[in-house]
């Protein structure tokens, strides 16, 4: 007879192992299956974000900022560093010591919440049975209440430049780089190429970024986005849009690529190129025939507001169902199910999902853009306030970047809120919680905010879009 579980989770990433973790809080018996593995063949839950994405990217983004300070603002507070050297075999030794770290704390919280971790493969079968095969190949049938899919997602391949692990690189490869290439070519301008890229120059690299759209960051609000371009440019990232690559030819130990653009055929030789044009769902083997559970031709696994698929007891969460592919936003629609499992509350306020780019300046964001508002037809109010006339801005030698909201004319809602600047992604926190709460710009307005923090550029915003600002002109 077939082991039966309450839950069972398929993926341990940061959408599936928060389920788990909140399914065995509950009080449900639960077990989470997961196959990542590691360059060295092991296994570690925490999927690509702990892996292979947001923390190690974190840690090496962390260290080539501080190389940049040490280089081009230290010497403004008075410290004399004389020549910075980068230790890159140190530095990749920090980050896999805290990817290590945090995933093998997974296996604590699994324990306190009495989670069962399966290393392995997971498959879902009909009746919401699970087919289990372990590192050992050997396969067990599973039986659940209640099944979560959390596949994940994976790097989306280029056809004409196909990986190769050693010139060819995909996010995780650019992450494990022993050496600093003296040309690289990043092919995407978006949150990851971005990042990566930004990771790379900073430590010396001569980087180029070639983006197939003609628009820089077009999700984002497009004052922020050229705000963004013009600090890109600063740093020396070389961006060239409309540029889309046709071919790659390895040859004398780099590549050479091939890409159109307005100007006609185009070429560029590199040492390494890191592909990073997005990511698919990680679909692949998860679903055995007559489950009742649908994936869509781009390979989302269709749900519905709560993540409750077609087959009933079956949810699917984070990466490999519709909306950003976000680990927070994973994360959340794991709890999210977990509860509602348990005959609790659950749900996700999908219009205040922060977005988060790691580069420097920061850039982050919540809510509709201006552009967004705009086309709606809603009449709307824009404050900015620049980090210029901040005066923590100004000690910190960070004064790069604004705060933006918009907000509705009728009831003053707040509709979004943009920012690029110093700690980005900390403030965005306050403009989420407001948005959760439908705050309008009054409430911000009439929030004290301590003195000086950086945070006071939010309240400034708030009140510039009446024209009240107090520590900067109003236009």
């Amino acid at each position: 007879m077939s082991e039966s579980y309450d839950v069972i989770v398929i993926g341990g990433g940061p959408a599936g192992y928060p389920a788990a973790i909140r399914a065995g809080q509950n009080g449900l018996k639960v077990a989470c299956i997961d196959g990542w593995k590691n360059r060295d063949g092991g296994h570690a839950f925490g999927g690509t974000c702990l892996n292979a994405g947001c923390i190690p990217s974190k840690a090496l983004l962390e260290s080539s900022e501080l190389v940049h300070r040490a280089r081009e603002e230290f010497a403004a507070h008075g410290i004399r560093v004389g020549s910075v050297e980068v230790d890159l075999a140190q530095m990749q030794k920090r980050k896999a010591g805290i990817v290590k770290a945090m995933t093998q704390g997974i296996a604590g919280l699994f324990k306190a919440a009495k989670v069962t971790g399966l290393a392995g493969h997971g498959r879902l079968l009909p009746g919401r049975k699970v087919e289990y095969t372990a590192a050992d190949g050997k396969r067990t049938v599973l039986e659940a209440r209640h099944v979560v899919l959390a596949a994940g997602s994976t790097p989306t391949p280029l056809p004409p430049v196909p990986f190769d692990g050693t010139y060819v690189l995909d996010s995780w490869g650019a992450l494990e780089i022993d050496a600093v290439p003296k040309r690289l070519a990043v092919i995407g301008a978006g949150v990851i190429g971005l990042e990566l890229g930004s990771v790379w120059r900073r430590l010396g690299a001569e980087v180029t970024v070639l983006e197939a759209l003609e628009t820089l960051l077009p999700m984002a609000d497009q004052q922020l986005a050229k705000e963004a371009a013009r600090h890109f440019k600063k740093l020396g990232l070389e961006i060239r849009l409309g540029a889309k690559v046709t071919a790659a030819t390895l040859a004398g130990g780099g590549v050479s690529l091939a890409y159109t653009d307005a100007g006609g055929a185009q070429s560029l030789s590199v040492d390494r190129v890191v592909v990073a044009i997005g990511r698919r769902p990680f679909t692949d083997g998860l679903l055995a025939e007559g489950t009742g559970v649908v994936v869509d031709e781009r390979g989302f696994v269709r749900v519905d507001g709560h993540c409750r698929t077609d087959a009933e007891g079956v949810y699917a969460v984070g990466d490999c169902v519709r909306g950003p592919m976000l680990a927070h936003k994973g994360k959340e629609e794991g709890v999210m199910v977990a509860d509602l499992i348990a005959g609790k509350y659950g749900e996700v306020n999908y219009r205040a999902v922060p977005a988060v780019l790691y580069t420097a300046p920061e850039i982050a964001w919540v809510g509709l853009t201006e552009e967004q508002v705009k086309a709606g037809g809603r009449a709307y109010k824009v404050g900015v306030f620049p980090f210029m006339a901040s005066g923590r801005a100004r000690a910190m030698e960070a004064t790069a970047g604004f705060v933006k909201t918009v907000s509705a004319v009728d009831d003053d809602e707040i509709l979004g809120v943009h920012i690029i600047g110093p700690m980005a992604g900390e403030l965005i926190a306050e403009a989420v919680l407001a948005m959760e709460y439908s705050a309008s710009t009054e409430d911000l307005q009439r929030t004290m905010h301590a003195h000086p923090t950086l945070a006071e550029a939010l309240h400034e915003a708030a009140l510039a879009a009446d024209k009240r600002s107090i520590d900067f002109p109003n236009r």
